[in-house]
């Protein structure tokens, strides 16, 4: 990473002054100041980002393969603050699927911020959610769904979605205590599941930002906040390690 606008400086100290060793000190010096500058400024940014999750929002996926959807979900839910996303796979040969193949430009580097539970057993997965999420809303059109505009998106909630072919199952469309759908009022009748996810998530951030949950009332206690940022800079780090390791291999 660079601090924008140094680029140029930096390199011209590099370009026009690597000859002469008492000059290249002061370019040393440059780079030092340039890193630290980063330093601080990704610091800011962890900092920033750890105090903001919602601890009490998630989502949930049944049987979302395509890599490019899973990305732009993934994106999304990072955007909004989500901290961890479940991923279950009900169908047989599904169920031996433990990695999220992802497109690298639709994820936008969000994989690495976010815990991926993957689950393939329906009891388990909504068991592990119940611990975290006091309701489970599930997108599926029937005469009880309700419009996404009038739920309350600001209290403990997990939001499931299924694939775009068959939605979510009967049996996982048992375990929601409620259902919801997106008004639409054209031909199609569904958005693309990333889309679908994405129109949710952000009523669910309009509705907490309203709340200052974003700012004056973070979910997350000074301690949690504190955790989770030497959380993230425990995956800086090791991201660093592995990119160095695939170099020098």
């Amino acid at each position: 990473m660079r601090v924008r606008g140094c680029e140029g400086v930096r390199e011209g100290y590099n370009l026009n002054l690597k000859s002469h060793p008492h000059t290249l000190s002061l370019s040393h010096t440059l780079l030092s100041v340039d890193n630290q500058a980063m330093n601080a400024q990704r610091e800011e940014k962890f900092r920033r980002v750890a105090s903001r999750r919602q601890p009490n929002l998630t989502v949930i996926l049944e049987n979302v393969i395509d890599p490019h959807n899973i990305g732009a979900v993934l994106r999304s839910c990072d955007s909004v603050g989500i901290k961890e996303v479940f991923v279950l796979y009900t169908e047989p040969e599904l169920q031996q699927i433990q990695s999220l193949p992802l497109g690298r430009r639709t994820s936008g580097g969000a994989r690495r911020w976010l815990d991926v539970h993957f689950y393939a057993d329906i009891a388990a997965c909504f068991a592990h959610v119940r611990q975290h999420y006091q309701r489970i809303l599930g997108t599926r059109l029937n005469e009880n769904a309700t419009s996404l505009y009038e739920l309350d998106l600001t209290g403990s909630v997990a939001l499931l979605f299924g694939n775009e072919k068959n939605g979510i199952t009967d049996e996982v469309a048992a375990q929601c205590d409620a259902h919801f759908v997106i008004p639409q009022i054209g031909m199609a009748e569904s958005l693309n599941i990333s889309v679908a996810c994405a129109v949710t998530l952000y009523e669910a951030y309009r509705q907490r930002q309203s709340k200052g949950m974003y700012d004056a009332n973070l979910p997350l206690t000074e301690a949690e906040q504190e955790a989770l940022f030497q959380e993230y800079v425990r995956k800086h780090e090791e991201g660093i390690h592995q990119r160095s390791a695939l170099k020098r291999g």
